[in-house]
């Protein structure tokens, strides 16, 4: 019983021990993945793939060239800190004298060590350790970079979704960045008060463009989310001015227009700062209408007023929102940029909304340089 008793410990703390291991592993593998680990396996791999590439030159140089030694470096210039960059590099140096040596001088045939291939590898070289130094100053490795950035793209797209509307509502919205890119200066907040009876919506554009106006607009969708339910409707966009001149930046100032809709009866007030007019259809007349409220641009003066228009929505009416990359551009005017907005849009009230806010941008700015945002909410008839 003994020897039994003695046999089920050391199995209890063998598993013990690996159940550790397995931990400190996983644990070691998310903090690499994050940047936070140590970088020695890293540097253990590529350590030992330069005497490799190294052999693999004098045994058959003429598919495994010399050159082939900026490999490591590159992954190295991704991978690892600059001081340990620095002991990978002095290894490819002194792989490069050995082949030096054993092939023999240059200019005595082929497949040797020239001092061109010396530059190429001390350019790549060089040109990893300015890459490993940036991260080492941004403090964000590669590894966690893209991620991070996914992250971002991801958090903005669902901040942006507007939330479930209940029977006899539809909604519909698209977002499309200039350039193709994955970050835009538009953005929209929406949030349901009053037990889901009051629908609140902001659509923003962010002086700039794309890449350039995505940290800004990333700031200020996070703030305006915070802000939206958390106030009275008629002291939001004031309370969002007040933010943006508190973040004094150069290019600080930013449309927007707060929709503040009755889901229950209708009824509507659209604040607008500096932002574009609203276009109502009538089920009634089958006409489109201009919804403008009085306010300026957010973050340009202290004590701004912003006086809301007043609407309703009525069985079969539809309410669309827009930033001026639609409608704005250098060989019209925004008259004729609308005029045509809602001519293509009359094409998809009759035979349903499903899908037609990204149909919308394809049809009248498809290929426009600027950031682009549609909003369509419409009452079923």
């Amino acid at each position: 019983m003994t020897r039994g008793a003695g046999a089920e410990s050391l199995r209890a703390r063998m598993r013990k021990r690996l159940h550790r291991a397995r931990i400190g592993m996983r644990k070691a593998g998310v903090d690499y993945f994050r940047g936070d680990g140590s970088d020695w396996v890293a540097l253990a791999a590529l350590l030992a793939a330069v005497p490799a590439i190294a052999g693999g030159t004098l045994w058959h140089p003429e598919w495994i060239a010399p050159t082939a030694l900026v490999l490591p470096i590159i992954a190295g210039g991704l991978l690892l800190r600059p001081a340990n960059l620095l002991a990978l590099y002095a290894a490819s140096a002194a792989a490069l004298i050995v082949e030096a040596a054993l092939f023999g001088p240059y200019d005595e045939g082929r497949d040797r060590i020239t001092p061109g291939t010396v530059l190429v590898v001390a350019a790549v070289g060089l040109s990893g350790l300015l890459v490993a130094q940036f991260r080492s100053r941004v403090g964000v490795p590669w590894r966690r970079g893209g991620t991070m950035l996914f992250d971002l793209r991801e958090r903005i797209r669902v901040q942006s979704k507007l939330p479930k509307l209940p029977k006899g509502w539809h909604h519909e919205m698209a977002l499309r960045p200039a350039g193709g890119q994955s970050f835009s200066g538009d953005f929209v907040v929406a949030s349901c008060t009053q037990g889901g009876n009051i629908l609140e919506v902001v659509l923003t554009d962010v002086s700039g463009k794309g890449m350039d106006a995505a940290s800004r607009s990333l700031l200020l969708s996070g703030a305006f989310g915070g802000l939206l339910g958390s106030l009275p409707p008629h002291a939001f966009l004031p309370a969002a001015n007040g933010y943006l001149l508190r973040q004094d930046w150069d290019e600080g100032f930013a449309t927007s227009v707060h929709l503040v809709l009755d889901l229950e009866s209708g009824d509507y007030e659209l604040f607008s700062a500096g932002h574009l007019p609203a276009l109502q259809l009538s089920a009634g007349t089958g006409r489109w209408e201009e919804k403008a409220g009085e306010g300026p641009l957010l973050g340009v003066y202290d004590g701004a007023q912003f006086d809301p228009v007043k609407g309703t929505l009525r069985p079969g009416d539809v309410l669309m929102l827009f930033t001026d990359g639609l409608v704005e551009a250098a060989d019209r005017d925004i008259a004729e940029g609308i005029d045509r907005l809602t001519g293509e849009a009359e094409r998809y009230v009759h035979g349903g909304l499903a899908g037609a806010a990204w149909h919308l941008i394809e049809a009248v700015a498809k290929d426009v340089n600027d950031d682009r945002a549609l909003l369509l909410i419409c009452r079923d008839g």
